[in-house]
């Protein structure tokens, strides 16, 4: 009884008998696994479908937002003509264009002030009167400087009394001139005095001395002379400028005494009249040369 009952409990449950019954029942894995076999499909189509539909969607997205950049680059090309054209002009207008809308007034940023014009204001005149105004002012300014020449030596702080006066050491280096321009005129550019003398005049050494100069042009002091003068221990040194040409005496390094003729007058190099430019130089500062001669010349 043991036995029988082990057996039953490995037996299937269906009846062993029943052919039919047991076909149906070894049908019925078939069934399940049929059924199985879909669900799993199922399943993975519902897994796969995201996945195939997410690129399109992006593509269809992409190609809206490239029609849609196409569209706003044509209305935005066929637009800056029409800006452009307000702008330019703009720009190219003018105070009397935009006077036009309201001719009565233009403001115009400025510092000016408005004055009130009369006749007393403004006066027209020729060439010849400011020609005429022009000289006199610089004869005005001649004038001055002339006045001013007198007391020129005073202004170096220079003593030029180096000689006794009629000693002779100290001369005039032309007679019978007559003086024009004065030491610091045409605005301080003057560095000498101007005597006024007929061409041949003859020019004389002021001082003893040695020679430094001797040349047919000499800058714009054309046919000039200089030399180098020890006066009571100060080193002196006079130019004489505008001489005629083939006038000179002297050569350089030659040795002169006071009183000797060394060239004559004329009107070379920047003149305009037969003159001498007389110059002096104390220990290598340039003095007034009228103060000079009047303290020394003997």
């Amino acid at each position: 009884m043991a036995e029988q009952n082990d057996s039953l409990a490995n037996e299937p449950q269906s009846d062993a008998t029943s052919l039919s019954r047991r076909s149906r029942a070894r049908r019925t894995p078939a069934r399940q696994t049929k059924a199985a076999a879909p669900v799993a499909t199922a399943a993975s189509s519902v897994a796969t479908r995201p996945a195939t539909r997410a690129p399109k969607r992006a593509a269809k997205q992409l190609r809206s937002l490239f029609a849609l950049t196409l569209v706003g680059g044509l209305v935005a090309a066929a637009a800056m003509p029409a800006f452009a054209g307000v702008l330019q002009k703009d720009e190219a207008m003018t105070l009397q264009q935009m006077a036009v809308d309201d001719a009565q007034s233009v403001v115009v940023a400025s510092d000016a002030v408005g004055a009130e014009l009369t006749r007393e204001s403004y006066s027209a005149t020729t060439s010849d009167e400011i020609a005429k105004k022009k000289a006199a002012e610089a004869a005005a300014e001649r004038a001055r400087l002339s006045a001013q020449s007198a007391t020129a030596a005073t202004s170096y702080n220079i003593d030029l009394n180096m000689v006794a006066p009629g000693s002779g050491a100290v001369r005039w280096p032309v007679t019978n001139f007559t003086l024009t321009d004065t030491f610091g005129t045409r605005g301080g550019a003057h560095r000498g005095i101007d005597l006024v003398a007929p061409a041949g005049t003859p020019i004389y050494a002021a001082a003893a001395g040695v020679v430094k100069v001797s040349s047919e042009a000499y800058y714009d002091y054309g046919v000039a002379i200089t030399i180098d003068h020890v006066i009571n221990g100060v080193t002196v040194n006079t130019l004489y400028a505008h001489q005629s040409y083939g006038c000179r005496k002297v050569v350089a390094g030659q040795t002169v005494q006071v009183g000797q003729v060394i060239g004559c007058v004329g009107s070379t190099g920047r003149s305009t009249a037969n003159h001498l430019h007389f110059e002096v130089y104390m220990n290598g500062a340039n003095v007034d040369p009228l103060a000079w001669l009047n303290a020394n010349a003997g």
